[in-house]
């Protein structure tokens, strides 16, 4: 197969050169492609990114957050992983299996003595730990079929990057998240580095190197910018596509108890009650209108009350406080 060469580690750009080589490179043989995004949470298309990731975190960590374009679930990127992308010619979408396309990057594993198992319908494991997941979309007559391998991934970020903000959960889901996931630097050769690594598959996938680049044209870059620009990098796509959903979070501060319910629709606050026993001096409901409409995020609240404001209408609980109640996270 012949390769394509990504432009960088940037997520927005990626994740928009994944979607548009699939719209628009129509290849008439597979093309593969290997690279890798710096910190970043990859939603699938049908996911609500609020109830996926720990914005706080993210937002923290300078973790990017970007929605693709085929289905599955959240997964965490960083550079101790490597993304593959196959673009396949395909009739139709109902000849399409997972396991006709994981085939080959289990068998470039294996040809670098790592004995990777294709197990359940998408995932790649050796010795019971899994170390790739891979989602599809197919379009046009057209399959994109991309995947991870984690070859020395932060597993710790990967935990705390792809859950909500609560302790309690945070505690189960790293034990159970670590005992199932692996990295494949723990079984490759000790001679292989991770450019190593992406030099033999790369070797294996192109034919033992008899296939080169597919270099991309001026006018296809310039393409895949417009897609970074207009879509992959915007709050709209990245959030506002999320389902609509109910959000209830409650939290006890020393200024008093608060309980949040929202409705949220295209990642915009609908509906909104705020209800507690804090004492403020002015009925919050004076500024409900300027919250509705808004997107749902912490940010919100910096941007459109004042800390003088929220004491007002919330006493003495801060600015920080109420717009915590927004992540997901909660204070007793």
């Amino acid at each position: 197969m012949q390769f394509i060469k990504y432009f960088g580690d940037d997520a927005y750009e990626n994740i928009a050169m994944d979607s548009w080589l699939l719209y628009n490179l129509k290849p008439t043989e597979p093309v593969f492609a290997l690279w890798q995004n710096k910190r970043a949470i990859i939603v699938g298309q049908n996911q609500n990114t609020f109830g996926e990731i720990n914005q706080e975190y993210a937002d923290t960590h300078d973790v990017q957050v970007v929605r693709r374009v085929s289905g599955g679930g959240a997964v965490y990127h960083d550079l101790g992983n490597i993304c593959f992308t196959f673009f396949v010619p395909v009739e139709q979408s109902s000849s399409v299996n997972f396991k006709r396309f994981v085939k080959p990057m289990q068998d470039a594993l294996q040809s670098i003595g790592i004995d990777a198992q294709i197990t359940g319908r998408n995932d790649l494991e050796v010795d019971g730990k899994k170390v790739s997941g891979n989602a599809q979309r197919y379009v046009g007559g057209y399959l994109m079929h991309h995947g991870t391998l984690l070859w020395d991934t932060d597993v710790d970020a990967m935990v705390h990057a792809l859950n909500v903000a609560d302790e309690k959960f945070m505690t189960k889901a790293a034990k159970s998240v670590r005992a199932r996931v692996g990295n494949i630097k723990d079984y490759a050769p000790q001679t292989k580095t991770l450019d190593e690594f992406i030099e033999a598959l790369t070797y294996y996938l192109s034919d033992e190197g008899r296939d080169g680049e597919l270099v991309l044209t001026d006018a296809q870059k310039a393409g895949i910018e417009a897609w970074r620009k207009d879509k992959f990098s915007t709050w709209e796509w990245n959030y506002g596509q999320s389902p609509k959903f109910d959000f209830q979070n409650h939290a006890k501060y020393q200024g008093g108890s608060i309980d949040v319910l929202a409705n949220v629709e295209h990642g915009l606050i609908k509906k909104l009650n705020l209800t507690g026993d804090f004492l403020g001096v002015r009925d919050w409901r004076d500024i409900e209108n300027r919250l509705i409409g808004q997107p749902f995020n912490p940010h919100t609240i910096e941007k459109q009350l004042t800390p003088e404001e929220v004491q007002q209408y919330f006493g003495d609980i801060t600015q920080a406080e109420l717009a915590a109640l927004f992540t997901g996270d909660g204070a007793e």
